[in-house]
């Protein structure tokens, strides 16, 4: 089992449908975070249903994976919308689907408007799997209001979140 102690749960609407995070959608990966205030975590092992060959993890599954937990770190750590605008990802060892893995993100540097964010994924034994850096644009809930990208439960919930203290 992968040490847990030390982190926080944070929260997450139940209706939400994100392949990567939300408890809605029956075919996704359904991850959870916590934080420790520094750092952003999920424990995740990924479905079998989710396999490229054989029993590895389909990649496109383990860059999900990381570009989550890398914008939960954007929303819970800097208080602002992510979106990503480029990711790089190092596949150093292949994952396996069942594993037990922890995802963390965290934030490297806050520019003006966009954020340089790291993730890595780990294994039980600590031996890094995937190693990924990305630039998120910042974004405010007024902007993505505009275009007409949320919805007033995901607005209330970002306002609750904003004023959570994760330490």
């Amino acid at each position: 089992m992968i040490e847990r102690e030390g982190y926080r749960f944070l929260p997450n609407m139940e209706t939400n449908r994100c392949f990567g995070c939300g408890p809605a959608n029956p075919g996704g990966l359904k991850m959870d975070f916590y934080s420790d205030g520094k750092t952003i975590v999920s424990w995740i092992s990924v479905p079998g249903h989710l396999s490229g060959w054989n029993s590895l993890a389909h990649g496109g599954v383990v860059a999900t994976m990381v570009d989550e937990v890398m914008g939960r770190a954007v929303i819970f750590l800097l208080k602002s919308l992510p979106m990503t605008k480029s990711i790089r990802i190092d596949f150093i060892k292949p994952v396996y689907v069942g594993m037990e893995l922890r995802v963390e993100g965290r934030i490297i540097e806050k520019r003006d408007r966009e954020a340089l964010v790291e993730a890595i994924i780990l294994d039980e034994n600590g031996e890094t799997f995937t190693r990924s850096e990305a630039t998120f644009g910042l974004l405010s809930v007024e902007s993505m209001n505009k275009r007409g990208a949320l919805t007033q439960d995901f607005v209330d919930l970002f306002a609750q979140l904003s004023s959570m203290e994760i330490i």
